[in-house]
């Protein structure tokens, strides 16, 4: 994969499309824009420089379906990754079906970006069988634990002793805290640390994606299968596949999957022939895997065959004492990367991250300090500490970051007609439960609508056009959130 490859953004938002360039930029790559589709188009048309497209799928003018049906059909060669929300599955299949070469979801996670880049421009070099797999036997995977806590000691302790075996791992925890760190570290400890570490996330793509994906596909296996394509089983073969959020598995996938477990082989979609398999599986949920049991949503045989052993990461409020040499660590690993920037985090603000409540664990922490690395000014960024978010967290009607519906919300619960139909009841009452879940998830985030959306696992811009919907006020200024 080439680092110098050129990537062309379509990107309506221009927050969102200044993060991409900002962050590409920086990754090493040329980096071309597009504020709108007929844009993206006409650059495409103009230019045959470009490697790889980053294309939102709704824009104004027109829209990513159209950019992408018509640049396929003038036989455009770049590889093609759309941005898409989780509650946008429908259009990430229908983006496959047009010719994308993978997604993105949004928001996006920097390292998550990189390397879906690196898999669509593998994907398109000549001679290549198929996409460049991440090590996780780097230094980084290997240097010692940065931990002071006790509790994060034993994690680390019981990674170390079963690494070497071959038995399924269960890492249990909320998001953020870590799990795909211990998963790294458990290959690279292992006899298969010079094999492949293949991840996926099974919370990103809908189930038939999601099946492709796992299991690869043959030639014709359904519309825009144009050539077979092995799945993560394959790619992970004789090395580790790491499932990350299990618990969002749809049921006839799950029994797929308990049939590779036991059997070690599997069929591509639309195959014909069994594939053997020889790779080390582990897994990662932010659920309570055996009250998902209980309502029917997981297998209980499945999670019999992954709990041979189960890692639970604690989230980083009941491990403060790792705060500092965390933060130490990011500092270090950000000034590396730009070359400068913000030396050491001052004491009153290392007073205050030990207040935080951390809800997002320490991948809110690390994003925290790459902008304080990079801006140099903590008060540019302390303002998302706020008193409501360090405390320790209290059910959703007691946060007191989560102020009761504004007035401007009103007429949601202005009585229904006593004849009232029982759908309209019901939509009614979804409405509302949707509106405070939304200013809960405001609330929880200081009112940062990004990371309420990601929170409430839905698009940045779903969640505008929800705020306007249900007329949702920020106390802060008493008007209404744009």
């Amino acid at each position: 994969m080439d680092r110098n490859a050129t990537i062309l953004v379509v990107e309506d938002d221009a927050p969102t499309r200044s993060a991409l360039c900002e962050y590409l930029g920086m990754a090493g790559y040329r980096v071309r824009t597009a504020a709108s589709g007929g844009e993206g188009l006409a650059a495409l048309q103009a230019r045959s420089d470009v490697d790889a497209v980053l294309l939102d799928l709704v824009m104004p003018d027109m829209d990513g379906f159209e950019l992408l049906r018509r640049y396929r059909a003038s036989q455009g060669q770049a590889a093609v990754v759309v941005l898409s929300g989780l509650s946008e599955a429908e259009n990430v299949v229908k983006a496959m079906k047009f010719g994308a070469a993978d997604y993105l979801p949004k928001p996006f996670d920097p390292s998550e970006l990189d390397l879906v880049l690196r898999r669509a421009l593998d994907s398109r070099a000549p001679g290549r069988a198929g996409p460049r797999l991440a090590s996780a036997s780097g230094d980084e995977a290997l240097s010692p634990p940065i931990t002071l806590s006790a509790a994060m000691e034993r994690v680390w302790g019981l990674a170390q002793r079963v690494a070497d075996t071959d038995v399924p791992v269960l890492l249990v925890g909320e998001s953020g805290v870590g799990k795909d760190v211990v998963a790294r570290r458990i290959h690279a400890l292992s006899h298969r640390a010079d094999k492949p570490f293949v991840k996926i996330n099974c919370a990103a793509l809908p189930g038939e994606l999601l099946e492709s994906e796992l299991f690869g596909h043959e030639k014709g296996a359904f519309t825009g299968a144009h050539a077979e394509k092995p799945g993560k089983f394959e790619l992970a073969n004789h090395g580790t596949i790491f499932l990350d959020e299990i618990g969002e598995m749809d049921p006839r996938l799950q029994a797929k999957l308990l049939q590779v477990l036991q059997d070690e082989e599997f069929y591509r979609v639309g195959g014909k022939r069994s594939l053997r398999v020889d790779a080390r599986v582990l897994v990662a949920t932010n659920r309570d895997l055996e009250s998902e049991i209980e309502a029917g949503t997981f297998r209980e045989d499945l999670y019999y065959r992954l709990n041979v052993v189960t890692l639970r990461v604690p989230p980083l409020r009941e491990r403060k004492e790792d705060i500092e040499p965390l933060v130490h660590h990011f500092v270090e690993k950000y000034r590396r990367r730009y070359q400068g920037g913000l030396d050491r985090v001052p004491d009153d603000v290392m007073e205050r991250f030990h207040a935080y409540d951390w809800p997002g664990n320490v991948r809110e922490l690390e994003n925290l300090v790459r902008r304080l690395v990079v801006l140099k000014d903590p008060s540019m960024v302390l303002g998302e500490l706020t008193p409501a978010r360090a405390a320790a967290p209290e059910p959703p009607h007691a946060a007191p970051a989560a102020p009761a519906p504004a007035p401007a919300g009103a007429a949601l619960h202005a009585p229904l007609p006593e004849d009232a139909p029982l759908k309209e009841v019901g939509k009614r009452a979804a409405r509302i439960a949707e509106r405070e879940a939304i200013i809960r998830a405001l609330g929880r985030t200081g009112w940062n609508k990004r990371k309420a959306a990601k929170r409430l696992q839905i698009s940045y811009k779903a969640l505008l056009y929800k705020i306007k919907d249900c007329e949702i006020v920020d106390p802060r200024n008493a008007a209404l959130i744009e």
